[in-house]
């Protein structure tokens, strides 16, 4: 029997302080520019950050993921896309989700497990936070992942696919 489950203290105080740090360089009906995104601002939450690029068409691409991921991914994923990073469940799983930010064009918040990456201990506490181009129009989402040990995850956060 699995008792409900939270994600630990420190994953939520990080989502609220990079959305707030986001929340705080929207301009006034839009979406913060990717040009305003510096990594002192993030420093500490820096080993856990991930840039991906949005393409209308294309498949997402990982343009930044910290070192603290390497270990998560099993290596070096930036430049990757989805699909050379995840197998064909779990790219859908982050295509669904990053869909979902660049569609509704607002953050994403949820858990993961890694259990395809053999790993089902594991899972992610995720934030994604979209960020705009000079056009007004999503094209990066900043990442944020909180890896966590929990067999089970559950909580009340959007439940991994």
């Amino acid at each position: 029997m699995s008792a409900p489950l939270t994600p630990p203290a420190s994953a939520i105080r990080a989502h609220e302080e990079l959305f707030t740090w986001w929340n705080s360089l929207k301009p006034a009906g839009g979406l913060p520019p990717r040009r305003r995104l510096h990594p002192a601002d993030l420093k500490r939450h820096l080993p856990t950050v991930s840039l991906t690029e949005f393409r209308s068409g294309e498949d997402y691409r990982v343009r930044l993921a910290g070192t603290g991921l390497y270990g998560v991914y099993g290596g070096e994923i930036t430049g990757r896309t989805f699909a050379e990073v995840y197998n064909s469940t779990a790219a859908d799983y982050w295509r669904g989700e990053l869909d979902r930010v660049v569609r509704e064009r607002r953050p994403g918040v949820g858990a993961h497990s890694l259990a395809w990456r053999g790993a089902s201990h594991l899972s992610l506490i995720w934030l994604r936070l979209p960020l705009a181009n000079d056009a007004g129009e999503v094209s990066m989402i900043l990442g944020y992942d909180a890896v966590v040990g929990l067999a089970s995850l559950q909580s009340g956060i959007r439940p991994a696919a």
